[in-house]
């Protein structure tokens, strides 16, 4: 029977304070707000987590897109003023709400926002969402990659199943034959069986057939 593992051993797997802060360190951080008390109090405090800082005030028309992570002040036009599509970010999103006035919960949801910070600040609220922003934004970048790796795989079968049908129609073979050949092609080349397919679909279609034909 399994034993459930022990406080030592979940201690051992989880992430220190020490490696999270370490992760932290270096990161380049656009801060677009006001350059009041809350805003100099901002600055510092991320200053002590050991990343690089660059308040920009007043916000620019367009939200930088250098940075690791931007902190910027909420507006109902902010999806409007970054410089990425919903879904394809370049830097991890920290919007900053004010202490009292009202916002519109559909112009901060098409932000897309990976952490949010309130108005007023305290220490442990600024590393909260440092945290909290750049895990989301590197969880949503393996995603990112993952679906790209899909899209690939997806693009290389039916490149396959295109060159399939041209071995099967010109060598008049049966589809296992065909596939058959352009793996061998494969591995007397050395090269993947996708980059052979689009070898022969490339040079059927500068040849001018048509398989509808």
């Amino acid at each position: 029977m399994n034993e459930p593992p022990s406080k030592s051993d979940l201690r051992k797997e989880a992430p220190t304070r020490r490696s999270v802060l370490a992760e932290l360190a270096g990161l380049d951080v656009a801060i677009v707000t006001a350059r009041d008390d809350q805003g100099v109090f901002l600055v510092r405090e991320l200053q002590r987590l050991r990343v690089r800082t660059r308040h920009l005030w007043p916000a620019p028309e367009r939200m930088p897109s250098d940075a690791d992570v931007v902190y910027c002040d909420y507006a109902p036009d902010l999806a409007g003023r970054l410089p990425w599509i919903p879904g394809d970010a370049l830097a991890a999103l920290v919007v900053i709400l004010p202490a009292s006035d009202p916002i519109d919960p559909e112009a901060l949801t098409n932000a897309t926002p990976d952490a949010i910070l309130a108005r007023p600040f305290t220490a442990n609220a600024v590393l909260a969402s440092l945290v909290s922003a750049q895990s989301q934004f590197r969880y949503e970048m393996r995603l990112r990659g993952k679906v790209e790796k899909l899209d690939e795989t997806i693009r290389s079968m039916r490149t396959v199943e295109r060159a399939k049908a041209i071995i099967m129609t010109t060598r008049r073979v049966a589809e296992d034959e065909a596939y058959g050949f352009i793996r061998r092609q494969a591995m007397d080349r050395r090269v993947p069986v996708s980059a052979v397919a689009a070898a022969i679909v490339d040079s059927f279609e500068l040849l001018g057939y048509d398989l509808k034909q």
